[in-house]
């Protein structure tokens, strides 16, 4: 069992035990942490749906992001991801949105170099992101920003 499986095993058992659900909102991981939620038995009981919102337009128009944010900093930014959380969470009627942007490469990207990873977190409780640099191809960049962000919805169901 991989560790993406194992993280996401876990986070499926704990969010299901505190009766939670979960959305995600997800740029460069385009998908990634919901399929591996979902590959996990159970997944249905907490997975409400996920948002694939690599475009920027898809970001504002369906997550709710502030456009004047997107224009002033960009995709690859801590706001953008904790409002992508808080966006998934809204739009998609969960107790917890989970959100991934970031710079995969091979090139920079709105000036954040490659490796840089932000993973947001929305709670009843409020919307918080979290900053990463990785390094490796692009699927290794997209593999630690899984993992983290399963770590982050990990952390957030045990709080």
């Amino acid at each position: 069992m991989s560790n993406l499986h194992q993280l996401s095993a876990a986070a499926v058992r704990q969010a299901i035990d505190a009766g939670k659900t979960v959305a995600t909102a997800e740029s460069l991981t385009a998908g990634m942490v919901s399929a591996v939620l979902a590959d996990t038995p159970g997944a249905s009981g907490m997975l409400q749906g996920g948002v694939v919102a690599y475009q920027n337009s898809v970001k504002e128009l369906v997550l709710n992001v502030p456009a004047d944010l997107l224009a002033r900093v960009g995709s690859v930014d801590p706001d953008v991801a904790s409002a992508m959380a808080a966006g998934a969470r809204t739009v998609l009627g969960a107790d917890v949105g989970l959100s991934t942007t970031g710079v995969a490469g091979p090139e920079a990207h709105d000036g954040k170099p490659v490796g840089r990873v932000y993973v947001g977190i929305a709670t009843a409780a409020g919307a918080a992101a979290y900053e990463y640099t990785f390094t490796g191809s692009r699927p290794d960049i997209r593999a630690a920003a899984c993992a983290a962000a399963l770590e982050r919805l990990l952390e957030s169901l045990a709080g």
